[in-house]
C-alpha cells in the first residue's frame, strides 16, 4: 500500500490549562517540500524539540486566533531560529494584526533581544472566506464563534492533494460543514463532554449532528478534564499529544 505523502504530527492538543499534562495546540504538516505548523501553542517550541523538529524544518506558523494556546509559542521559535541564525525565509499567517501582536509579544518577552531584525519573517494575513494562495498549498479562514476580540477561524488548507480542515476554538456553527466539506482530515475542537460553555463545542451536541459531516475523517481535539475522564463514551476518534496521523 502506497503510504500518503502528507504527515501531521500532534505535538500538543490540549487546551489553554494543560489539562491532563497535555501541551497546548500545534500540529505539524510534513507535506514533503511544505513543512509548517498550524497554531503554535504557548508550550510549542519545546514539544517540537521532543520529536526532534527545530526551526528549520518550519516554512510558516499559521494561527487560528490569537489567544496564548494557539500563538504564544510563536515569539519562542522565532527567538530560537533567530539564535541559531537561521536564513531561509519563515512566513507567519494570521489574522488582521498579526505582525503587530509578535513584535509586542517579543518586546515584552525579550525586551533589547534582536529576533525579527534577524530574522527573513514575512507575515501575512487572511480574511474569513477568502482564498490565500501560498506556494505548493493553500488557505481559506472561514469564521466561527470563539472569543470575539481573539479573532477567531476555522481553517481549512489543501496541500498535496489534499484537504486538512481545522475547527480552530469555536461554538457550535454551521460553518463546520463547508470548512470540513469532503476533507481527508477535520481536526475538531470539543472542549467538553457535556457542559455549555460559550466559544466551545461539548461531544453530546456534536456527536447529534455526526451524520452531517462529509469529511473522510474526523479527530477530535482540546479537551478539559472531564472529557478526558469520558473518552470511553465517545465514539469519534480523539487525539493525544505525539501521535502522527496519516492523511
Amino acid at each position: 500500500m502506497e503510504m500518503s505523502n502528507v504527515q501531521v504530527k500532534i505535538i500538543g492538543c490540549g487546551d489553554a490549562f494543560g489539562s491532563g499534562g497535555r501541551l497546548n495546540t500545534c500540529f505539524y504538516v510534513n507535506a514533503g517540500p511544505v513543512r509548517f505548523l498550524v497554531d503554535c501553542g504557548a508550550t510549542s517550541l519545546p514539544g517540537l524539540k521532543q520529536h526532534g523538529i527545530n526551526a528549520d524544518d518550519i516554512d510558516a506558523i499559521v494561527i487560528s486566533h490569537f489567544h496564548g494556546d494557539h500563538y504564544g509559542g510563536v515569539p519562542f521559535v522565532l527567538l530560537d531560529a533567530a539564535i541559531h541564525s537561521r536564513t531561509k525565509k519563515m512566513q507567519v499567517i494570521s489574522p488582521v494584526g498579526g505582525q503587530r501582536r509578535i513584535a509586542a509579544l517579543l518586546d515584552l518577552l525579550y525586551p533589547g533581544t534582536e529576533v525579527l531584525e534577524k530574522l527573513d519573517v514575512e507575515f501575512l494575513e487572511y480574511g474569513a472566506n477568502e482564498v490565500l494562495n501560498l506556494e505548493g498549498w493553500s488557505l481559506q479562514a472561514f469564521d466561527v464563534l470563539h472569543s470575539e476580540r481573539a479573532l477567531p477561524h476555522g481553517l481549512r488548507i489543501e496541500v498535496a492533494d489534499k484537504v486538512i480542515a481545522y475547527s480552530g476554538d469555536t461554538s457550535w456553527t454551521d460553518a463546520l460543514f463547508p470548512l470540513s466539506a469532503d476533507a481527508d482530515l477535520f481536526i475538531c475542537e470539543c472542549n467538553f463532554f457535556d457542559l455549555q460553555v460559550k466559544g466551545h463545542l461539548n461531544y453530546l451536541e456534536l456527536e447529534k449532528r455526526l451524520p452531517e459531516f462529509s469529511c473522510k475523517r474526523m479527530v477530535l481535539t482540546h479537551f478539559d478534564p472531564q472529557m478526558l475522564d469520558m473518552l470511553d463514551e465517545v465514539h469519534v476518534e480523539c487525539l493525544s499529544d505525539g501521535i502522527e496521523l496519516f492523511v
